[in-house]
């Protein structure tokens, strides 16, 4: 049986270095489950995505200059 543990660190590991990345996608997941249940939960939706971007370390962070995105 996988070990879902390591599964699970890879992905927070990867997720921190690219979290420009991982915020992108939980925006993208966030907008389809807002317009599948046509903006009935939008807060609930939106506190469920910030809750995954802080779960995997990639909250409220943008690219770093040295992943070519120009921020500081």
């Amino acid at each position: 049986m996988p070990n879902f543990g390591k599964l699970v660190e890879k992905a927070k590991q990867l997720a921190g270095k690219h979290p420009d990345q991982v915020n992108k996608g939980v925006d993208q997941a966030e907008h389809v489950a807002d317009e599948k249940t046509g903006g009935k939960y939008g807060s609930q939706i939106k506190e469920a995505g910030d809750h995954a971007e802080g779960y995997l370390g990639a909250e409220g962070q943008q690219g770093t200059p040295d992943q070519g995105t120009g921020n500081p």
